[in-house]
Order: structure tokens, then sequence, then C-alpha cells
């Protein structure tokens, strides 16, 4: 293992999130006041204590700052892609890391519910003719590949849904807490087939908060630090969606590094956070961080290696983004910082100490939090 530079030089000392729902009575400024106000409540922090602010879905982070009354030496907007929870969180700790700014909040807040956002259906789009209107379309196209060049199923991807599901049944958060079997799953309206309506995320409004500082400031707060120990990504912007290779070489280029810059191995990590805008990204970043072979993802999970109580690696303890609601990927870091803190009640992950997120996307990332 190297010596990365970067190795637990800064840790997240304060989570918080709002309700999940429709909201029409506020916005993404107040939606993300709100999970600020529990993050800082969270690590016994004040508002005054923070220099650094990150934001993202909410249009101005000068209005933002305004509005809860802070005066930051280092702020950035970052884009509206869930891929960039991982990035916007990277930015953080080199900010910390470099004195750029020692106590940065990110605050994220979406109102796409209560707007009425639409995901798909623009008009105008290069792969309309060919009936790619929308992410979910994309996402179906390459499942499509995925089981005719490896014989997976659509059986595999209810197993992630349901298994999914049971775990939200343990969070008072979650929007979807209903329990479902695999023939319900069956059962479930085709929406782009292959994918049917258990296959997709959640659009609803929320927010949410993290704070991350160094190890030096965290030892007087309130909560016990999780240590940012690993991270990578890479870019891949040579091939538009559907891509053929499911984002597989970029992970394994992630999952070359991640492992080692974190200093632990693969068989360390004891529950995974996986960016589920859809079914089929789950799988696709089991094999593409090498969990398992190629094409082997669904014998993989098919005995219940996902599920918290019977499997070694349980994902997505919060529901995720298929039964939470899809916060693109904050609220699922929130819950890897929670699950290493030991506070996730019902849904704990018995003895938990390295928790793995990452998102197969075209910035393909992964990040290692550890408690100690």
């Amino acid at each position: 293992m190297s010596s990365w530079n970067m190795r637990d030089k800064v840790c997240v000392v304060g989570v918080g999130n709002t309700r999940y729902g429709n909201f029409p009575e506020t916005d993404s400024y107040g939606l993300g006041a709100q999970a600020l106000v529990a993050a800082v409540e969270d690590a016994g922090l004040s508002f005054k204590d923070i220099d650094g602010l990150i934001v993202n879905r909410i249009p101005s982070y000068e209005r933002f700052a305004q509005m809860v009354g802070i005066n930051p030496q280092f702020c950035l907007p970052t884009d509206m892609a869930g891929r960039f929870a991982s990035v916007s969180l990277t930015i953080a700790a080199q900010a910390v890391a470099s004195g750029a700014a020692e106590t940065v909040a990110l605050v994220y807040g979406n109102n796409g519910r209560s707007k009425r956002m639409l995901y798909g259906g623009a008009e105008g789009g290069q792969w309309n003719p060919w009936g790619m209107t929308s992410p979910g379309a994309t996402h179906a196209m390459m499942w499509r590949m995925h089981m005719d060049r490896f014989g997976t199923t659509t059986d595999d991807l209810g197993r992630v849904a349901s298994t999914f599901r049971q775990h939200a049944s343990m969070n008072a958060d979650a929007v979807m807490r209903t329990p479902f079997t695999l023939e319900d799953y069956r059962q479930a309206r085709p929406i782009c087939e292959p994918l049917r309506l258990l296959d997709y995320c959640l659009i609803n409004d929320g927010g949410v908060a993290w704070i991350v500082t160094t190890p030096e400031r965290a030892k007087d707060l309130r909560k016990p630090p999780v240590y940012v120990s690993g991270y990578a990504q890479r870019d891949v912007f040579d091939q538009a969606t559907p891509r053929d290779d499911f984002w597989y070489p970029a992970l394994q280029e992630v999952a070359g590094e991640v492992y080692d810059r974190a200093g632990i191995g693969r068989d360390e990590i004891d529950g995974l956070m996986i960016y589920d805008n859809f079914t089929p990204t789950v799988l696709f970043t089991l094999e593409g961080l090498g969990f398992c072979p190629q094409g082997e993802s669904g014998n993989f999970i098919k005995d219940g290696i996902l599920e918290l109580g019977k499997g070694r690696l349980p994902a997505n303890t919060n529901g995720g983004h298929l039964s939470e609601s899809y916060m693109q990927g904050w609220a699922l870091i929130a819950e890897a910082v929670r699950q290493a803190r030991g506070e996730c009640g019902d849904r704990q992950i018995e003895g938990a100490r390295a928790i793995q997120y990452a998102c197969a996307a075209n910035i393909a990332s992964s990040i290692i939090f550890r408690r100690d």
C-alpha cells in the first residue's frame, strides 16, 4: 500500500438532512438551510465556525450564505449532475488540506418534485429518434446489452430493488417503506423495457448537508470523526451514453487507486453505498470495482450478499435512491458517515468500520470512509 498524502487528512464531523417528499411551500434554498442547521447541530458547531461553502442544486451560493448568515473565505457551486456528490466532497477535502478553509459546509437542496422537474422527454436530443429520451432509456439499453452479452436477467435487478426496499423499511426518512417480493417486482409495470417501475429512483424534494474539517479541529467536536481515507475518480467523456462498456474500464482504474490510497483492501470493506439512480448501475458498480468478475454480478448477489443481517456486504442501508429518495448521492454519503459512527439503529451494519461509496457514471468515482 502506498502512503498517500491525503489519507485521513480530512474528516466528516456533521451530517444532516430534511424529510423527503413534496414540499411546495419551500425551495432549494430552504431545504438546504434546514439540512445545514441539522448538520451544524450534529457537529456541535456554530455557523460562525464555517469558513468554506460548497452548494449543489442551489442557484446562488452568495444568496445562500446571506440567508444562513455566514461569510466564508472559500465558496463554490458544483454542477447539478449526481456524479458531483463525490466531486464536491473531494474538492472540499482538498480545500481543507491546502488551508484554503478549515471547516467547509457542503449543502444540497433539491425541490425537483414540487417543481415537477422532468428528467426525460426533452425535444431535440441527438438520440431521440432511437428512443433515448431519458436517463432511464439509456440505462435500459445498457442493461439489455448486458443481458445479451453475459446472460444476466431482470430478476437480478429485482433482487437489488427488493433488498434496498427491505432496508428502507427500517428507515423512518424513507419515502417508500413497504417491502415487496421478487414476484411483486416481476408484476410491476414496464417503463422502458427491460426496466420496470421498481428499477427507477424516486424524485422528491429534500436537502442534505455535510461538514468537513481537519482531524485536529474534530477532536473538540460533538461526534467522533469519520475520516476520508481514500478517493479516486475517472472522467470518461469519450462516448455518449448508452455506453457499451458499462463504465467497467473507468471503475477498474478507480478501484486500482482507491483501496491503495485508503490503505485497506477490498475485503476490509464492511458496507457499500452505491449510486442507484437505476438498478443496473448497482451491478455495473460491483463488477467495475472488482467485487465480482464482469458479467457475474447477478450470481454474486443472488444469495443475499447485499442484505443486512445476511450478507457480507450490506449495501444502501437507508434504501438508497430506489426507496429512500433520489438525493443524487448526497444522502448515501450521509448514510456512510452514520454507519461508520454506529448510529443507524435497526439498520446498523454490525462492527462497521470502513464504508465505501461508489458511483458508476461518466465521472466514475469512489470514496472510502473510516471510523478510525
